[in-house]
């Protein structure tokens, strides 16, 4: 059984600690395996798949998947252990061909080609065919993924701002925050305070239903956006509504988002994502009827040439929800099955409302274009730098039409840790490794395509994952799971590959346990991490801050995540007393209370040595100052700003271990008085200005550095 699971890459033990080791069930072995279309479930079962593997093993020459570096020295080792003579030809994405043959065991090391005239090694990056014919007539053909050495290095002002876009209203939105403020934020924040970049939350498509899962990470589809985020004035048919009858329904739709909004701003409303989707989906409707002009007609046009059946998939799914609910197990017939008769004919039948999801999700796109667009006119060298989330929930547009590439019957969580004795279940369908491998990756490299389209960097949430992932079977609480290793090299050369295409830096989440030799592997691609203030402390040695040049130059430095409390809550002990009022602690109150304040005394101690908080103590927007002096001290190509840090919000966008006792997701942007601030009066804000002069000061832009004003005095304006 061992063996059987290490051939599957299923793990039958892991370390939860060092020195600790946990022992997989066998129930949990048998499980995933099944999931791997591999039955273990008898002592002879177990012999046949073994047998199978080996007489697969002995026959194949290629594997499904091969990866070349750019920076190689030598070509992947599937090739090198080809007999001499085998015949290789190489049919590339770009349409040309290469040929060679591999020498004779005795020529390998003389007369082999120099690696800079190898054939191999002047492919051009993509995702290749690879064909083989050995000498004995046998043929083989994989997938060759060449990828670059490295991914893209930031560049520009290294600071910029993280922010949940749902959170940050202006006074133009429809009751959360959207594309039109975003790229107002990013146009602002390039002018006006030097930033290099914008980091969202994850902007892909939700599942729909009443009430609608507020977490932007447990999406429907990763693949496209959800149109809930656009601007509806920007649509440009917008301003074509001339019947009386329709403009009179779209000015109504236009007030009842003004309520909406107010209600969240002045009356203490939570964010209400349902709400403002009803009304957006009104006013999109309407927006349909408006034909589009010749321009926009073609555009429109080239976009579902491009997206093609992918793109098909998510508005027939999105159709099939709105007319059967979002319960895939109710659907009539076989319409829970993408290629069956029953949807080809209801895909018809429903053409108009196929239609109307995918111009919904193209006008998406051309808002996201229009964001990044602001960002990068304003300086910004980076721009946006959108999240990708984990995973999708197991009834959503993703699984449905890719039914194929994900594990029936399991979801990726987190083994037992010292901070979650339970361990965790996420709720989402992980990718099945086999199917990704025959494929080439085609499922992940279409929606990294996708997600990139409009970026200028990309956030991997739990980027652990690409190495391997916690599969908790149905039924089994999360302490029964196992891990299962993916190909870390393809899944990573695929990463640097559609990274190179978009010219996007790649930042990887790495928080948390992660197991030796990922971030080495991650860092070597040139893929950043992740470094919260708080956590980072000598751990190997004296258990204090770590100094700030002793940080990893490749990562995002940040003072706090959507998943912590912010920098004014863990200066003040809020974030403990909150967790106390809902029942989270485990602990008594003052136990907990003194570790926090003795954490935080730590860190103000060496804030205060290094000359970083001349203010002194007990001032908390000073202390916030001097932790983002810290950051700039420490040697990271990218600096982070909460966003709620700015103003001194208090209240975590999400707490970990709460589902209805918190509105996770659902709050807007506040000030230290928990007052939320519209966009306008952010931007505007003293405490902000005062915090983004740590920042000009650092970079010299600052008036006591004698930076010339940005804007030319009247005289040499142009006429």
């Amino acid at each position: 059984m061992a063996r059987l699971a290490a051939l599957h890459g299923v793990a039958v033990s892991y370390a939860p600690s060092e020195g600790r080791t946990v022992h997989v069930p066998e129930a949990t072995v048998v499980a995933v395996l099944a999931a791997l279309d591999v039955d273990a479930h008898t002592p002879e079962a177990v012999d046949a798949a073994l047998a199978a593997h080996d007489a697969r093993a002995d026959s194949a020459v290629l594997p499904p998947t091969l990866v070349l570096w750019q920076d190689a020295q030598e070509p992947p080792g599937a090739l090198t252990a080809l007999p001499g003579g085998t015949a290789l030809r190489v049919s590339t994405e770009q349409g040309e061909t290469r040929t060679w043959s591999v020498p004779a065991p005795a020529r390998r090391d003389s007369s082999a080609p120099a690696a800079g005239s190898a054939p191999w090694a002047e492919l051009p990056p993509g995702v290749h065919r690879l064909s083989a014919v050995l000498p004995d007539g046998r043929e083989s053909s994989c997938h060759l993924v060449a990828a670059p050495a490295r991914t893209v290095a930031p560049e520009g002002p290294r600071h910029g701002f993280l922010v949940q876009l749902y959170s940050l209203l202006s006074t133009r939105s429809w009751g959360m925050g959207d594309l039109g403020d975003l790229a107002e934020l990013a146009a602002w924040a390039g002018r006006s305070v030097g930033a290099g970049f914008v980091q969202v939350n994850p902007l892909h498509a939700a599942v729909p239903g009443a009430p609608t899962d507020p977490s932007p990470y447990r999406p429907s589809s990763r693949r496209f956006p959800d149109p809930v985020h656009l601007r509806i004035e920007d649509v440009p048919e917008f301003a074509h509504v001339t019947g009386p009858g329709d403009r009179a329904r779209l000015d109504g739709l236009v007030a009842r988002a003004a309520a909406l909004r107010d209600g969240v701003l002045s009356e203490g409303a939570l964010l209400d994502r349902d709400a403002v989707w009803a009304l957006k989906r009104e006013a999109l409707e309407i927006l349909y009827a408006v034909p589009l002009g010749p321009g926009r007609r073609a555009a429109y046009r080239d976009f579902l040439a491009e997206q093609g059946t992918a793109l098909e998939d998510h508005a027939t799914w999105c159709a099939l929800v709105d007319t059967y609910g979002p319960d895939r197990a109710r659907w009539p017939g076989a319409l829970a099955d993408r290629a069956s008769a029953d949807t080809a004919r209801e895909r018809a039948a429903l053409a108009g409302l196929v239609d109307f999801h995918c111009r919904a999700v193209w006008d998406t796109d051309r808002q996201l274009a229009a964001a990044q667009r602001a960002a990068r006119e304003a300086g910004m060298a980076v721009g946006l730098v959108h999240d990708l989330a984990v995973g999708v929930h197991p009834d959503g547009s993703d699984t449905w039409a890719q039914a194929q590439a994900y594990a029936s019957g399991m979801s990726v969580g987190a083994p037992p840790d010292a901070f979650n004795a339970h361990g965790q279940d996420w709720g989402l369908p992980p990718w099945r490794p086999d199917v990704l491998a025959t494929t080439g990756y085609a499922p992940y490299r279409s929606l990294l395509r996708n997600l990139l389209r409009h970026a200028g960097a990309v956030r991997i949430d739990h980027v652990m994952g690409l190495f391997r992932l916690w599969w908790v079977p149905a039924g089994l609480p999360p302490t029964e799971g196992a891990y299962v290793r993916y190909d870390a090299e393809a899944m990573l050369a695929v990463l640097v590959l559609e990274a190179h295409r978009a010219g996007a830096v790649v930042v990887g989440e790495d928080l948390g346990t992660v197991e030796p030799g990922v971030r080495d592997a991650l860092a070597a691609r040139g893929v950043l991490g992740t470094s919260v203030l708080w956590f980072e402390r000598d751990w190997a040695g004296t258990g204090r801050p770590l100094p700030p040049d002793a940080w990893r130059e490749g990562c995002v430095a940040t003072a706090t995540t959507h998943d912590l409390p912010s920098t004014a809550a863990r200066l003040t002990g809020d974030h403990v007393a909150l967790r106390h009022r809902l029942g989270l602690l485990t602990r008594p109150l003052e136990e907990e209370r003194a570790e926090d304040a003795a954490e935080v005394a730590d860190w103000l101690t060496c804030l205060t040595r290094l000359g970083l908080l001349p203010e002194g103590g007990g001032d908390e927007e000073a202390a916030i100052r001097a932790v983002h002096r810290f950051l700039l001290r420490t040697p990271a190509r990218m600096v982070g700003i909460w966003l709620p840090d700015t103003v001194g919000d208090r209240r975590p966008q999400n707490l970990p271990g709460t589902w209805d006792q918190y509105p996770n997701w659902r709050l807007p942007l506040a000030d230290a008085a928990g007052r939320p601030l519209t966009l306008e009066e952010l931007v505007a804000s003293p405490r902000l200005h005062a915090l983004m002069e740590v920042f000009r000061e650092a970079s010299g832009t600052g008036t006591e550095a004698g930076a010339k004003p940005l804007t030319a005095p009247p005289g040499e304006r142009p006429a």
